[in-house]
């Protein structure tokens, strides 16, 4: 019998078939243009039936990642340039997506207790283990943001075994079954701390864009709460909204004050 016959999770299913299709298509197993296998092939392979299959499907078409016409094989369209709200865009791919050359450097990776707000974001008991992973990350060889991310025990412990310069820690993780499928975002501003002046190159209490985002994995089980800080003028954040998808999207403005 089918995972989906006779169950009343198929919320839960329809989201990780997208899921896993979305990361695949992220990390280049379908190539733009190419043809992803058929609704059976798929079924088939996830264990699913074809309509979890279709559903799934529908929402890669709703992210601009595959066309529309039914009853053949859906061609693969390329990576999405924005990411709706309820969807995480990585910045290396999104990078990518620009023709841009992504880079990352881990400064360090602290393992201690949770503060309650986070142990609240990440979903635990407070005081329970979790890694903080502060890393700056490049656009072209240009530092244009400070990445502090919070990790549950069990993710953080991976980012721990990962070599200082892997440019994507989330393809690392989706290559060990972490799914990152849904995420919400905070926009404000913040200012430049010791950690910003030293890895972003930019004068005390410079004025920084803050995107906070807590996500979490096809079961709604939290997988990292974040907080990234872009140099201003390299980074613009656009919202689209219409009566059939709103999306969040991010824009690359190189910087001009730099000699």
């Amino acid at each position: 019998m089918r995972e989906d016959q006779g169950s009343g999770d198929s919320d839960l299913r329809y989201r990780r078939v997208a899921a896993e299709l979305r990361a695949a298509i992220i990390a280049g197993e379908y190539a733009s243009g190419s043809k992803l296998p058929p609704e059976g092939t798929l079924a088939e392979r996830y264990g699913v039936s074809r309509g979890t299959v279709r559903h799934a499907l529908a929402v890669l078409r709703s992210d601009g990642l595959v066309t529309s016409r039914r009853g053949t094989p859906r061609t693969v369209l390329g990576g999405p340039r924005s990411q709706s709200f309820s969807e995480l865009l990585s910045f290396t791919n999104w990078a990518r997506s620009l023709g841009e050359t992504p880079g990352g450097r881990v400064d360090r990776v602290v393992r201690r207790p949770a503060e309650p707000a986070e142990a609240a974001q990440l979903g635990l008991e407070p005081g329970a283990e979790v890694h903080l992973v502060l890393r700056v990350r490049t656009l072209s060889g240009e530092p244009v943001m400070v990445e502090r991310s919070l990790y549950p025990a069990r993710v953080g412990a991976l980012v721990a075994e990962l070599a200082p310069d892997v440019v994507s820690h989330t393809e690392a993780l989706v290559g060990h079954g972490v799914l990152f499928t849904d995420a919400d975002h905070t926009i404000d501003i913040a200012w430049a701390d010791e950690d910003d002046v030293r890895l972003l190159e930019c004068p005390a209490g410079q004025v920084l864009l803050r995107e906070r985002r807590r996500t979490t994995d096809p079961a709604g089980v939290p997988v990292e709460w974040s907080e990234d800080r872009y140099l201003p003028g390299t980074i613009a954040f656009t919202v689209h909204n219409s009566v059939a998808a709103s999306t969040l999207g991010r824009q690359h403005s190189p910087r001009t004050d730099r000699a």
